[in-house]
């Protein structure tokens, strides 16, 4: 950082700051996470000045002696881990990855089906405001009333009603396991190419801690943050069948050149998710996550499904008198950051819905367990029963920072 402090000191004072709060808060939203410094160093190497346009082997511009080979470093363990037949790792982000398997299979006005965006889907998948709501005829399938759950047999239905050109399996905010082997089936019977958006629990199926889409989907999207704790990119896996039309669509289709520093720091992660801590790690996400929604269960809290079997949570506040965006801010003055959320059936709108939604991928990298997670819980709880009491949010800010010097971040380190 000594050059970026001679030459400007006001970018490098809001990282500071930045790193502080990230050293000193419990950061529950789903989709973040704490890079290794490895990672870290790979994101802000030398590689950044490079231009890359085409694949390996195939670019259009010369020196890529070096590139080349991460590149394929990237892909070829991307493959081995996931088991996967053929990977792009140039897509920029989740969004413009989903972006490019439309732009592969469909033709504007096509038809896709996937989960309602109130109801745990996300943007990509079909949402009225985004690119795939607009160019595409979109439709949706949603959680079942009573149980809080995907009905399977709706989603059937829906299919056969809709023949949607591409089906997708996926969620921002779904706290289950998706049944990949049903969607299979529905896919099939309607024709549909099966898309599995694994952005958030791509990290857990690395590890061994959720089933897995690959021997299911034709294609797989996913970042590489979130879960699988590397920069902020994305990956498609698809059959080999596919893998000219989904190149094709990436580049030229909706993108130049790849950003080499983040496939260099893609490929870092890939090696850090394939060994045996990070199925340690994997499965302690799992545990916390069932630990902290008991936690939260035990503080009357109404968690949407009634627990979780992934990474993630959503509750609705209906029960507590607040909404989700007065609890997530008081919970941010308390050193506890996660995101309001729309819960499924919300009456309430989108800019200001009725629940929160929180993850345990992050604080599991900073090594917390059972213990911290059942002190985190009961922090919620006193927050969320009293957001206008500043002073309890300060004590609680402050027993949260003394919690967090005992768990040293990834990343961080010289910050301890």
């Amino acid at each position: 950082m000594n050059s970026l402090e001679q030459h400007d000191p006001e970018i490098l004072d809001l990282i500071r700051q930045e790193e502080v709060r990230q050293k000193n808060k419990v950061r529950l939203i789903a989709s973040e996470n704490y890079v290794s410094a490895a990672v870290m160093a790979a994101t802000g190497s030398v590689l950044t000045n490079k231009y890359s346009e085409g694949y390996p082997g195939k670019r259009y511009y010369e020196g890529q002696q070096f590139i080349d080979q991460v590149e394929n470093l990237a892909i070829h363990r991307a493959k081995e881990l996931f088991g996967a037949e053929h990977v792009n790792v140039q897509p920029y982000s989740g969004s413009p990855a989903n972006l490019a398997v439309y732009f592969a299979f469909l033709n504007p006005g096509d038809t896709i089906l996937g989960m309602a965006l109130p109801h745990g889907g996300h943007l990509t998948h079909g949402a009225k405001v985004s690119i795939s709501g607009k160019f595409f005829q979109a439709e949706s399938y949603s959680l079942d009333e009573k149980t809080g759950l995907l009905n399977y047999d709706s989603i059937h239905e829906k299919a056969l009603s809709c023949r949607p050109r591409i089906l997708i399996a996926g969620h921002s905010a779904y706290p289950r396991i998706l049944d990949f082997a049903r969607f299979r089936e529905i896919a099939d019977a309607c024709g549909s190419l099966l898309l599995v958006d694994m952005a958030h629990f791509s990290g857990l199926v690395a590890g061994g801690a959720h089933p897995s889409p690959v021997p299911y989907a034709d294609v797989i999207t996913t970042t590489t943050h979130k879960s699988l704790r590397g920069p902020r990119g994305a990956m498609i896996f698809c059959k080999q069948e596919h893998a000219a039309a989904i190149d094709k669509a990436v580049f030229p289709g909706l993108q130049g050149g790849p950003h080499n520093n983040t496939t260099a720091a893609i490929a870092v992660a890939l090696k850090e998710a394939a060994t045996s801590e990070f199925k340690q790690y994997a499965a302690q996400i799992v545990k916390n996550a069932q630990v902290l929604a008991a936690a939260l269960t035990d503080q009357g809290f109404n968690l949407v499904t009634g627990g979780t079997e992934n990474h993630l949570m959503l509750i609705d506040l209906t029960n507590k008198g607040v909404t989700g965006k007065i609890a997530a801010k008081a919970l941010d003055q308390a050193g506890i950051v996660l995101n309001y959320n729309a819960v499924p059936f919300d009456p309430r709108k989108p800019f200001d819905p009725s629940g929160i939604r929180l993850g345990t991928a992050a604080v599991t990298s900073r090594g917390f367990g059972a213990e911290e997670m059942v002190r985190i819980g009961e922090w919620i709880g006193k927050v969320v029963a009293a957001p206008d009491d500043n002073s309890l949010q300060t004590r609680i800010r402050e027993d949260v920072a003394t919690l967090c010097a005992a768990f040293p971040a990834p990343g961080l380190e010289h910050l301890h």
